[in-house]
């Protein structure tokens, strides 16, 4: 991937001389004068160092980069698990058959499984398959794009209904899926971040053999992986929500086993999350009204932040979420069909989960233009900014940042205030969340002080990495991991 020329040394001490002037006559000016002049290099690289709060919607199987998944599925051979991926189409089912459409699709290549999957195919079925790691390099190029938006004819059906498919039995590995955590947390903790909100659940995980894991079993598999010293090394705090899948026809029971899992390990778990595709009218809000007025009576302080209004339609789901008692919304797209409901939510007390990045390449807006996103930073509704599922995206959270900058003008103030958003809104436990807001505080003063006085120079040892969005957006290649 090409690097971008290094600006010019005369150009950078410009740059420093007028911000540092404008900070002697105005606290946002400095910033003003800092964009004005700034090359988009300048501008990320100031971003990718900008002290932020935290990321409260990020789905942790869709936070993988592909490298990612490949070199922790290579590596938990050492847990007992061997990976086969599809490589060809033997036609070993009669097209059109009730086996196609029953669960995984047939007709898809680099569907993953595990050896104990592997080993109860027939023969024609087998030889579809091959080791992960005896893949050639077109087929393992073939395999990391595969779970990747990375060509422009790719949008919401592919994303929804090939993604997690493909990943397969990977995703069901609890090693495999803490370390995908934990290379979420070094990557975050280089660009700043102090809080990680991800939602991923510990039902259904499985061992080499094929068994179920009990839930307290991957719930310890976590804990162990965020207790290891490198994980601390990173500096980012980490909390999960449990998911439930809206449009599952045991979604009701299966929410009251996820209450009673967040409840016994609080510790850990912060609230529950509703996700899926919300154009499937059997996931529809109000459908789960009953059930958590019920358990309501039962469990105290179990937060909730749900996905509503990631629709083209016009509808009243981001009302009906907040009936269910929903603190944070997750996307919100369509908030401003609903006028009364827009005026509920300025000036809080709820929260909406800003992910730009996933709403244009999954086309709930046709360009950042089409977003709504600064009409509801500067009418009062609070609101931060999130990567949702940044490994398939391939992107990072600075990445959701140098959109809006770029896009919305975002001011110095605002860029403070939704960092911190990230934060005052987070379910993290009381205590730690003042600590998280103190250190915020305190880190993103010292960043402005200490660029208002040296300007860019004061980002010399800076390295930012970045990832494919950037680059195919914005002709803004910088160097991988």
């Amino acid at each position: 991937m090409r690097r971008l020329a290094t600006p010019l040394f005369a150009a950078s001490l410009l740059l420093a001389a007028t911000t540092t002037r404008a900070a002697d006559t105005d606290d946002g000016a400095w910033f003003e004068s800092f964009k004005a002049g700034a090359t988009p290099e300048q501008l990320y690289r100031f971003l990718y160092a900008l002290p932020k709060g935290g990321d409260l919607h990020n789905h942790l199987s869709g936070a993988g980069l592909s490298e990612w998944w490949w070199d922790a599925a290579v590596a938990s051979e050492k847990d007992g698990y061997t990976y086969y991926t599809k490589v060809r189409i033997n036609n070993c089912i009669e097209y059109g058959s009730s086996n196609e459409y029953g669960g995984q699709p047939y007709y898809l290549l680099f569907h993953t499984l595990q050896q104990s999957s592997y080993a109860r195919l027939d023969d024609c079925r087998k030889s579809e398959y091959k080791p992960l790691k005896a893949l050639d390099a077109h087929e393992k190029d073939g395999w990391l794009n595969s779970i990747r938006l990375d060509r422009p004819y790719e949008g919401r059906d592919e994303f929804f209904s090939t993604h997690w498919e493909r990943l397969g039995d990977l995703d069901r590995n609890p090693y495999v899926t803490a370390e995908i955590l934990f290379q979420n947390m070094k990557a975050f903790g280089k660009e700043g971040l102090a809080y990680l909100e991800t939602q991923d659940g510990a039902f259904g995980f499985l061992g080499p053999d094929g068994s179920t894991l009990p839930p307290e079993q991957t719930a310890d598999i976590l804990r162990r992986r965020l207790a290891a010293p490198d994980a601390k090394a990173t500096g980012v705090t980490v909390r999960f929500q449990s998911s439930l899948l809206r449009f599952a026809p045991n979604a009701e029971q299966y929410l009251k086993t996820l209450y009673a899992f967040t409840d016994r390990h609080r510790d850990l778990y912060v609230g529950i999350n509703m996700v899926g595709r919300e154009d499937n009218d059997k996931g529809y809000p109000l459908r789960f009204l009953p059930t958590l007025r019920e358990l309501r009576k039962h469990y105290p302080d179990i937060h909730l932040s749900i996905h509503a209004g990631e629709v083209d339609e016009p509808n009243f789901h981001i009302r009906d979420t907040l009936l269910l008692g929903a603190e944070r919304i997750g996307h919100g797209v369509n908030l401003l069909s609903d006028p009364e409901t827009t005026v509920l939510m300025r000036n809080g007390p709820y929260m909406i989960e800003i992910n730009l990045i996933s709403n244009l390449l999954l086309e709930y807006v046709k360009n950042f233009q089409q977003h709504p996103f600064p009409e509801y930073l500067r009418i009062g509704i609070p609101v931060a900014l999130s990567t949702d599922d940044r490994g398939m995206w391939d992107s990072n959270l600075t990445d959701e940042y140098f959109v809006a900058v770029r896009e919305f003008n975002l001011s110095w103030d605002e860029i403070v205030k939704i960092g911190r958003n990230s934060l005052q809104y987070s379910f993290v436990q009381e205590p730690v969340k003042q600590q998280l807001l103190k250190d915020y505080d305190a880190r993103v003063a010292r960043f402005a002080a200490q660029f208002r006085k040296q300007g860019i120079a004061s980002l010399a040892g800076v390295k930012p990495v970045s990832y494919s969005f950037t680059c195919k957006h914005y002709q803004l290649c910088l160097p991988r991991e």
